[in-house]
């Protein structure tokens, strides 16, 4: 094999395929369907979940419990983690954590959680605390400041899926 063969036959940018202009064309009579069978009829469509007529595997898989698709995206951050992130005295937002990559993501809220020790004076603010978290905070020296409503990140993220539904991108409603 020679170097100039390796992208002989490739095109990018292959004409559509023509259908139905004459036996002569290699693509008439049936138009690629084959003779008889549903597919072979018009206005047939495959739903995604068709398996050939078999029960379809999300059928066929047990399902358990349920998913509340409107639920709050909760991230839980321990102390230990913004011990480590931070220097003392800094202030500490959603938008912080994120550029400090502590936080990875789309979420709603952000809960900070008692895990670990905090040494360095900082000032939190987050949707939520636990108990112990509140208390390490405060006897560091620091401050946990209550946010309320969503993040900035997560109504960026909502407005940005509601455009893309308006503009009729994303998944399509099955007929």
């Amino acid at each position: 094999m020679n170097i100039h063969d390796v992208h002989q036959g490739i095109h990018a940018h292959r004409k559509k395929k023509r259908v139905g202009r004459g036996v002569g064309s290699g693509h008439g009579k049936t138009s690629g369907r084959g003779h008889k069978g549903q597919s072979s009829h018009a206005g047939w469509k495959a739903h995604p979940t068709f398996q050939g007529g078999a029960m379809p595997l999300v059928r066929r898989v047990p399902k358990r419990g349920f998913h509340n698709a409107f639920a709050d995206r909760v991230v839980a951050i321990n102390v230990c983690h913004l011990e480590q992130a931070f220097e003392s005295g800094a202030e500490v937002t959603p938008d912080s954590l994120l550029a400090h990559r502590v936080v990875k993501g789309a979420f709603d809220a952000i809960k900070i959680l008692g895990n670990g020790e905090l040494t360095k004076k900082l000032k939190v603010s987050a949707h939520r605390f636990s108990a112990s978290a509140k208390e390490k905070i405060e006897k560091a020296g620091g401050e946990a400041v209550v946010l309320a409503g969503p993040t900035p990140v997560a109504v960026k993220q909502k407005a940005a899926k509601a455009a893309r539904a308006a503009r009729g991108e994303g998944r399509k409603a099955s007929t």
